[in-house]
């Protein structure tokens, strides 16, 4: 794959889309430091300091810094990942919304032009719910004009960086919304090191600082390697078809398979997951209010910083709560993307069968069948991926932003960016030869 990259800068086209993507990134950071006007942000540093939560640390690597320090991208595409969570749950209990998920092409359009209308409704929600949570304590001078400002800068920067995934999707590589994900959360990763550097390492002596990053380097590149065996597996079903008479001539009987991935869903189940349990403290930070009684123990629990922590286990039930919708939307996920009735019938259509199986509703359940069983499978890689670094954070108090979602989300977004470019290269080489 390297040599892919290393050979696509030589080809002009390819070149052009790799350096747009790359301004486009730099363009995110740079918006990232640029403040909203008219709020005091040394107050929302301090506020995110003494309110470092789960919710409010995993907005942040999500927002690559950008939520602690109140910049016009503060909200990132946050509301277009929870507008997506919305109107794919929708699709179950609406059947209008069922029936245009199926139109294909013309459908998903109208999907997503729903999900961003959405998306720009819900970061005007968001944004006002912080103007009047936080009221003077954010806004220097509350009025209607400062805080329609605010509202009005937090909401473009949402509806720019969603503008500027498309704009990355279809003129540059890979998917534009993973790569403003990714940028978030790599810019994040040297802070992190330094913290777990001064929890583990600052003021040991030699031979004990050593240990601990050979531990915490052994911890991440095990991680990453889980996340790329489970991004990689894949069952082959195999796909026979039969020969036909064309003219005078047999055509056909050739093979072929139907790859299925372990992991079908990819990261979404883990974001979608995280975003439901973050969700409530969210709403309760942006109100002002401290959380008190039998809500605060609920937020507890819910918050997985808080999960294996010595004294307090009783609040690892929340674990429980977060491996159930990782799983749910593991299965949920890929029944919209991926139709195994859909399938047998253009296999059929084509002349093709599943060896040892009938054409039609039998080679629909059995895809059905080891769909669910690959499911499975791909749910549990990811649970195992994404608990591995919370007993860490809990036992040892190890509060990094980047764990299982973030090194997915980055090992994720970087294969299939690779895949694309060889994906490139290999149609660039075919037109050369038939252009030859």
């Amino acid at each position: 794959m390297l040599k892919a990259v290393r050979d696509a800068f030589h080809i002009k086209e390819i070149r052009r889309r790799i350096f747009y993507v790359l301004i486009c990134l730099v363009i995110i950071r740079v918006g990232s430091q640029i403040p909203v006007p008219g709020v005091n942000a040394s107050f929302f540093q301090y506020f995110f300091q003494n309110n470092a939560n789960d919710a409010f640390a995993f907005l942040n690597a999500f927002t690559g810094g950008g939520f602690s320090n109140f910049s016009i991208f503060a909200l990132s595409i946050t509301p277009y990942i929870t507008s997506s969570i919305i109107v794919q749950l929708l699709t179950i209990a609406i059947p209008k919304l069922e029936e245009m998920q199926k139109e294909g092409e013309d459908g998903r359009k109208k999907i997503n032009k729903l999900t961003r209308i959405l998306t720009i409704v819900l970061a005007i929600v968001e944004s006002t719910a912080m103007c009047i949570g936080f009221g003077n304590q954010l806004i220097l001078e509350m009025n209607v004009l400062n805080v329609i400002t605010v509202v009005a800068a937090l909401t473009g920067g949402s509806a720019f960086l969603m503008w500027l995934g498309d704009q990355i999707t279809e003129k540059g590589v890979g998917n534009g919304i993973s790569m403003v994900l990714l940028i978030n959360i790599v810019s994040r990763i040297p802070q992190d090191m330094i913290s777990l550097h001064n929890k583990f390492a600052a003021g040991q002596t030699i031979a004990r600082a050593v240990i601990a990053w050979v531990i915490i380097i052994v911890i991440i590149v095990a991680v990453t390697v889980l996340v790329n065996i489970l991004n990689g597996g894949e069952r082959r079903i195999p796909v026979q078809y039969s020969k036909k008479m064309v003219g005078r001539k047999m055509v056909g009987g050739q093979s072929s398979n139907i790859p299925m991935k372990v992991n079908t869903a990819g990261v979404i189940p883990i974001i979608f997951a995280s975003s439901l349990m973050s969700f409530p403290a969210l709403i309760v930070g942006f109100t002002g209010k401290q959380a008190t009684g039998a809500g605060k123990v609920i937020l507890d629990i819910l918050s997985s910083s808080n999960w294996f922590k010595k004294g307090q286990m009783y609040l690892t039930v929340g674990l429980v709560i977060y491996i159930l919708l990782v799983v749910f939307f593991a299965y949920f996920y890929t029944s919209i993307t991926f139709n195994p009735i859909e399938i047998a019938d253009n296999i059929k259509k084509q002349g093709g069968f599943i060896p040892g199986m009938r054409p039609g509703k039998a080679t629909s359940d059995y895809l059905a069948g080891v769909l669910k069983y690959i499911i499975f499978i791909g749910a549990v890689g990811l649970i195992i991926v994404a608990v591995i670094p919370f007993i860490f954070n809990g036992l040892f108090s190890a509060q990094v932003s980047f764990g299982g979602t973030s090194l997915i989300i980055i090992a994720s977004v970087i294969l299939e960016t690779l895949k694309q470019i060889e994906s490139m290269m290999v149609v660039r080489n075919y037109k050369g030869f038939l252009e030859d």
